[in-house]
């Protein structure tokens, strides 16, 4: 048993270096700092993250109650956005049930922010900035790209993802990932196989992904692209094909995020996963009326990976799950 911490001193000095950066950036930005709840009566409904259950029982109470530690901040910042706070930000613990390894922990640390009347374009050029000031001293300039998911399918594959059939995109697949799979897999799986195994090893050193298939909105809003498909309204960016950060235009429409609240849950059933109870109070802000805004969550561990040249997340983090 190790009760020294998985990171150096050099690397704990570093990592407090970057969050005082950050933070640098968006007070130089008037962006206001906020700290929600790492403990919910909610959970994610996101059928590919399972949120850690906490059993808290109250003083006196005769049993206990199930409540959540969040995988985002998201649901909080949100309530706080539609009382009138303004752009924010935020530095957040998260955690995330069964993920573990080399690029993950179950207790990881979040930057969240969300820009009141941004679309997604100024929101990426925010992130192109904060990650160039935190990157250069060990990548140098980055040189950016931006591609839609069409045209990373397009480009790698030679496969439009939004107007291939089911059977094309399965067939692609199954030509470059040696993989049983059933038939009844769903479309996006296979999607999302072909950028693990595909797309992403073969992107540019720094890249946006934006505009995904309507059916990954997730929370973001969609829109129609050039080509006049609806799209979500999303991005996700890459270093040196690692997935750093994923950005939203903000679903404000409280009908359809209780509508995709629905659907997820569907998809938890159908992925032999419990049901999560929609958070109402979520609804409620949007009801009561979300500015129009984008937001963006990145990983810090993942940043000071790349900021440090760094392979595991636990040379960038005090005590890593096995230690904690």
């Amino acid at each position: 048993m190790q009760w020294q911490p998985s990171a150096t001193l050099p690397q704990l000095r570093q990592r407090a270096l970057v969050l005082s950066q950050i933070r640098d950036f968006f007070r130089d930005r008037n962006l206001l700092e906020v700290d929600t709840p790492v403990m919910s009566h909610c959970g994610v409904s996101d059928p590919h993250i399972d949120s850690i259950p906490v059993a808290f029982t109250p003083d006196g109470a005769p049993s206990s109650q199930t409540m959540w530690l969040m995988s985002s901040p998201e649901y909080a910042m949100k309530r706080l956005l539609a009382a009138g706070s303004g752009s924010i930000f935020q530095i957040a613990k998260a955690f995330r049930n069964g993920e573990a390894g080399r690029r993950h922990n179950p207790e990881f640390t979040l930057l969240e922010w969300y820009r009141v009347g941004f679309e997604l374009e100024p929101l990426m050029a925010e992130v192109a900035e904060l990650v160039d000031r935190v990157l250069e001293p060990q990548l140098g300039q980055l040189q950016w790209h931006y591609w839609s998911y069409r045209t990373a399918f397009e480009q790698t594959l030679k496969l439009d993802p939004h107007t291939s059939t089911d059977a094309e995109i399965r067939a692609c697949a199954l030509s470059y990932i040696d993989i049983q799979m059933h038939e009844s897999t769903p479309r996006d799986t296979w999607l999302d196989l072909l950028m693990s195994h595909c797309i992403e090893p073969a992107l540019p050193q720094a890249c946006f992904i934006y505009d995904y298939p309507a059916s990954q909105a997730a929370l973001a809003r969609l829109g129609v692209d050039a080509q006049g498909t609806t799209v979500a309204r999303r991005f996700e960016v890459y270093i040196n094909s690692v997935e750093l950060a994923n950005g939203y235009h903000e679903l404000t429409d409280a009908n359809e995020q209780r509508q995709r609240f629905t659907a997820d849950n569907q998809a938890r059933c159908d992925l032999g996963k419990p049901e999560m109870v929609a958070d109402q109070r979520l609804i409620e802000a949007l009801q009561s009326g979300l500015p129009d805004c984008s937001g963006v969550a990145l990983g810090i561990e993942r940043l000071l990976m790349l900021a440090l040249g760094e392979t595991d997340i636990a040379q960038v983090t005090a005590f890593n799950h096995r230690r904690a």
